[in-house]
């Protein structure tokens, strides 16, 4: 059997802690693609795709994330199964009609998300599960027609919509990526930045590992609904 191919949509302008957090987490062939440098893909004969946290917000006015979403809407109607994880939430909630809004407070450090029980893609993960998170903007409101199944205190961190699957949390982070993330908050006070470095234990990335669940997950849906066309995004612009 073939192995699961997936683009890898890598919005994160340092590129490396994402790029091995994922290829560590997904048991498939990542084709990667650095977004911000202006890299997509030329076609959709892909299983699936994946689209990364980044530091951009998805309402900045920059050539590369205005071409991005022009090739994620059009990969999701050619059928392409997307998880989006942080910025990739936002961005599929963006590109699918809904509303995303920088927050009144940062989010960040280790939390307790609940979900419904209701969606395959967190299937063999507890209805209140921790995770870490670290995020400025939010999706304020889904897409029209999406499901929400995840939520906690900040809002909303879980839809689907048809094959897209989307999460505001990081499943992905390891402990060095949690540190390297939070120490470079420089907006945030030495206090909050003190405490959520406090909070990056073992134990707490233990716990946090049951939401790598999705990540399976994922796989397999994407195993059972590969697209039964693909064609190049050129083909599709005629």
């Amino acid at each position: 059997m073939a192995r699961t191919r997936l683009a890898l949509l890598n919005a994160a302008h340092a590129a490396e802690d994402t790029r091995r957090n994922f290829r560590r987490e997904l048991d498939a062939e990542l084709v990667e693609f650095h977004c911000p440098s202006g890299e997509l893909p030329e076609t959709f004969a892909f299983d699936g795709c994946v689209v990364t946290g980044s530091k951009a917000s998805v309402y900045w006015d920059e050539p590369w994330i205005g071409r991005l979403k022009e090739w994620v809407g059009e990969a999701i109607e050619a059928g392409l199964p997307f998880l989006g994880v942080c910025y990739g939430h936002q961005l599929l909630a963006n590109v699918l009609g809904g509303r995303v809004e920088p927050m009144d407070e940062y989010e960040i450090g280790y939390r307790t998300v609940e979900q419904d029980g209701q969606n395959r893609l967190l299937d063999g993960v507890d209805d209140d599960f921790l995770v870490f998170t670290t995020h400025s903007d939010q999706v304020t409101k889904a897409p029209p027609g999406a499901t929400v199944f995840a939520r906690n205190d900040y809002g909303i961190h879980g839809f689907r919509k048809g094959h897209v699957f989307a999460v505001q949390f990081h499943p992905e982070y390891d402990t060095e990526t949690a540190r390297n993330v939070t120490e470079g908050k420089d907006e945030l006070s030495d206090e909050r930045i003190g405490a959520v470095l406090e909070g990056i234990t073992g134990e707490n990335y233990r716990d946090a590992c049951e939401a790598k669940q999705l990540f399976d997950n994922f796989l397999a849906y994407v195993a059972e609904h590969t697209p039964e066309r693909v064609v190049s995004a050129s083909d599709r612009a005629d």
